[in-house]
């Protein structure tokens, strides 16, 4: 109505007079792209209530969960770690029976520490343990060393080499942006007996879930 106006020096009022019978034509992308947007803030509204009860209720829960753990104790630790590392550490393979290296691999900083903790129960330091990044080549590999140096709380000097995945440009990543701080590879050198003490906890766990009710 103002470019109208403008173009022949008229009054908008005087234009609007002259075409408003005409119907407006809003079967254009920005159309579309209103009508989405708008379509947008009516579901957010209607969703904010449950959204926000949800995240509440979320919340509510892990703080009970946390305040029904407190502290592990010593044994409590130790099966815990057993069991995490027998679902996502090293283990031997049939081809290479007596392989038993400790190695744990996890990109979750609380799976880390975990870990870390059971080993150190076991008798490990955790100056005595091996660290190794492992990251995408397109991200900031010097960054992630350092933010995986602060959370297990050992010096950058003690880092190994970091391994870099090379980029596919046909594979679409999520794992992006600053969270993202890729793999942390904790290995324990000499860890035969260990490995072995970790089998023998899984074992007993096994068998003791198997005599649950008899």
């Amino acid at each position: 109505m103002g470019a109208i106006a403008d173009r022949l020096g008229v009054a908008k009022s005087t234009a609007y007079l002259w075409v408003r019978h005409l119907p407006l034509d809003r079967d254009g992308a920005a159309e579309r792209e209103r009508r989405r947007a708008h379509s947008k803030v009516m579901t957010d509204a209607q969703w904010a209530a449950h959204r926000q009860a949800r995240d509440a209720a979320r919340a509510e829960l892990a703080e009970f969960g946390a305040a029904w753990v407190s502290r592990l104790d010593g044994r409590e630790l130790l099966l815990v770690g057993a069991a995490l590392y027998w679902a996502e550490g090293v283990k031997a393979k049939p081809w290479r029976p007596h392989d038993c290296r400790v190695r744990f691999t996890n990109s979750d900083p609380v799976l880390i520490d975990l870990f870390v903790r059971f080993v150190e129960e076991l008798g490990v330091p955790r100056g005595g343990l091996r660290f190794r990044v492992c990251i995408h080549e397109t991200a900031d590999a010097n960054a992630a060393v350092r933010w995986w140096a602060r959370q297990v709380g050992v010096a950058v000097e003690a880092f190994q080499r970091t391994s870099l995945k090379r980029h596919r440009p046909a594979t679409v990543r999520h794992n992006i942006g600053d969270g993202y701080h890729g793999c942390l590879v904790v290995s324990v050198p000499d860890s035969r007996r260990m490995y072995w003490a970790i089998e023998g906890i899984m074992k007993g766990m096994s068998d003791g879930v198997g005599r649950v009710g008899r």
